[in-house]
């Protein structure tokens, strides 16, 4: 893992590492756990052993957000890793879950049943309806075939990734490590394509094991501490883009579109994000202990390597750094999609602060979000308003990759990490807010996916993760706000993708102009709810939404009332409103399996 070096420990006033402690008795509380009230602590993430001997065993697992029988509320879907013993068929595999949404505060692991437990060492997900038919699929990424759940519209799922030709099996006896995802609809066809980034090339019949001959019987340390070797010093894997031939099938055009991966840097994480704002998504790839990719658009169904030029490829210093989770939004509200890419420790989490056309300046340091993340591996991130004032603020989740930092806590380091979230001033500086002690933002775990969304039709931003041999935790979104809000649910039409994913969204309201965007996939191997959702402060007048939809025809529709989930079809309008997650107009729920909901 590349960073800038050891960084003077810090600690807090009862001597713990401030990755496990630096908490506060009396403060804001943002966030509670309810995992186990919710229901989802009766399912454990498994990967490799406790000593993780291997890098294999350190770098999952994603989660996912997706209403997969379109009810109106989301469910969560976490991929499990796997054990050496399963992998030889001597252990039962661990299982995936999917924790359908009871709409009362809890979930119940429907995975067994609908058929997406995924029985291989899992890392990542992403969501996207990749064949316009209205209901969302999963597709998983692995430690050798991935797998494309599609859905089947009553309930259950069907891996066809065979079929589709994107399990990626390369036959060649090592098994193909994939990490990231992502789906856009690059070549404006209306169809999703898929986008999946390769990691190590990983050899379980001669393994990287550190002192022994696959690593030429040296030693891999971290401060002097023998630990698991990699990335560095390990051949990468090529990525791969999957364009979709609009008949349930894709084709592989990565190399000559000149998005594999030449390089064979060691990808984790992928998003489809337009970045220079001219309707088309452009992809950017984070590397681990690489130079990133940004692969700008060109509108023609072709790519321009544009990762120096744009300043995505290294940090402020000109270095690389441990890239793995990437959260994109627009924290300044002035139209540009900014990015933050999570980091390894020792090094700070970069924020990327984008012109608007896809040229970027690291602004970590000024915008208060480096110093602070130094001691801590960060894995997942996202943005959200979590208090509905209208600004975008930003939560990492962090967790170490070796479990020996426990021996030594005169490192200032810690396995089991709590998040950071950080609070945005409104004038470009964020402010990290403090983790009362018995909340959810001292929640101390060892993180890895996190996916940021409304989960309880309330208007307020959640956050799901899951944890590297763990239960999962529930961040409920408990903010005592009460400001206003608006969500939209959004359906293509018949030259944009179903689930309208590419499309960017406007908000002008109470003086502001907001941006969201519709994307598949970013944080750290996870899948994000895809409602734009805004928060708008103390205003009553919920403004207008100007939607640019995939395939250039730009709408605006002025919406009627606030604390709302207003589904809106292109060309149609609002078709649909949720209050408290009941139809607004009284009428029993839509969204039966049969038909997708408006």
């Amino acid at each position: 893992m590349a960073n800038a070096g050891p960084q003077q420990a810090v600690f807090d006033s009862q001597g713990r590492p401030i990755t496990a402690g630096g908490f506060v008795k009396t403060g804001p509380i943002v966030f509670e756990n309810v995992a186990k009230e919710a229901g989802l602590t009766v399912w454990h993430e498994t990967t490799g052993t406790p000593e993780k001997r291997l890098i294999l065993e350190a770098k999952g697992p994603g989660i996912c957000l997706l209403d997969y029988d379109n009810d109106g509320w989301l469910d969560i879907y976490l991929v499990n890793g796997s054990t050496y013993d399963a992998l030889d068929g001597k252990a039962k595999p661990p299982e995936a879950a999917l924790f359908h949404n009871n709409h009362d505060g809890t979930f119940t692991n429907v995975a067994k049943y609908v058929g997406v437990t995924n029985d291989r060492w899992g890392f990542g997900c992403v969501v996207g309806d990749y064949d316009n038919d209205g209901w969302p699929d999963i597709y998983v990424t692995n430690y050798g075939k991935n797998r494309l759940y599609h859905n089947n519209h009553d309930g259950t799922f069907t891996d066809v990734a065979e079929q589709a030709g994107v399990a990626i099996d390369k036959g060649s006896g090592t098994p193909f490590w994939s990490t990231g995802a992502t789906f856009g609809d690059y070549d404006g066809d209306g169809h999703l394509d898929l986008f999946v980034g390769g990691y190590i090339h990983m050899n379980l019949k001669n393994p990287p094991l550190s002192g022994s001959k696959a690593m030429g019987y040296a030693f891999c340390q971290f401060r002097g501490v023998n630990v698991m070797c990699g990335p560095r010093g390990l051949e990468g894997e090529h990525d791969h883009l999957f364009h979709n031939n609009g008949d349930g099938t894709f084709t592989g055009v990565s190399k000559e579109l000149g998005v594999n991966g030449p390089n064979r840097y060691y990808t984790l994480g992928a998003l489809f994000a337009d970045v220079n704002n001219d309707g088309k998504p452009d992809l950017l790839v984070a590397n681990d202990s690489t130079p990133n990719y940004l692969y700008i658009n060109k509108g023609n169904g072709t790519f321009e390597d544009d990762s120096y030029m744009s300043g995505y490829a290294l940090n402020g210093d000109g270095r690389e750094v441990a890239n793995m989770g990437i959260a994109a939004g627009d924290y300044l509200n002035n139209g540009c999609l900014d990015i933050v890419n999570t980091d390894f420790a020792d090094d700070y989490n970069v924020l990327f602060q984008n012109d608007c056309h896809g040229n970027f300046t690291d602004v970590s340091y000024q915008a208060g979000i480096a110093q602070s993340s130094i001691p801590f591996v960060s894995f997942g991130d996202g943005f959200l308003d979590y208090d509905n004032d209208g600004w975008k603020d930003l939560l990492i989740v962090n967790g170490h990759v070796y479990p020996q930092v426990d021996k030594h806590p005169e490192w200032g380091e810690s396995y089991a990490e709590r998040p950071l979230l950080y609070h945005n001033l409104k004038n470009g500086k964020f402010a990290l807010v403090p983790a009362v002690e018995g909340t959810g933002l001292a929640e101390v775990s060892v993180g890895r996916g996190a996916a940021f969304g409304d989960l309880f039709n309330n208007g307020k931003i959640d956050v799901a993760i899951n944890n590297l041999d763990g239960v999962p935790v529930l961040l409920r979104n408990v903010n005592p706000d009460h400001h206003h809000w608006v969500e939209m649910r959004l359906i293509g039409g018949p030259k944009s993708p179903r689930d309208a994913v590419g499309t960017t969204v406007y908000l002008d309201a109470d003086g502001l102009r907001q941006r969201e965007d519709v994307l598949s996939g970013g944080s750290y191997l996870s899948s994000n709810d895809m409602r734009p959702h805004f928060g708008i402060g103390n205003a009553t007048n919920p403004g207008t939404a100007e939607i640019h939809w995939p395939d250039g025809v730009v709408e605006k529709i002025k919406l009627p009332a606030v604390d709302r989930i207003y589904t809106i079809t292109e060309g149609k309008g609002i078709t649909g409103a949720l209050c408290s997650g009941v139809p607004c107009n009284g009428n029993a729920p839509a969204g039966k399996a049969g038909a997708p909901s408006l």
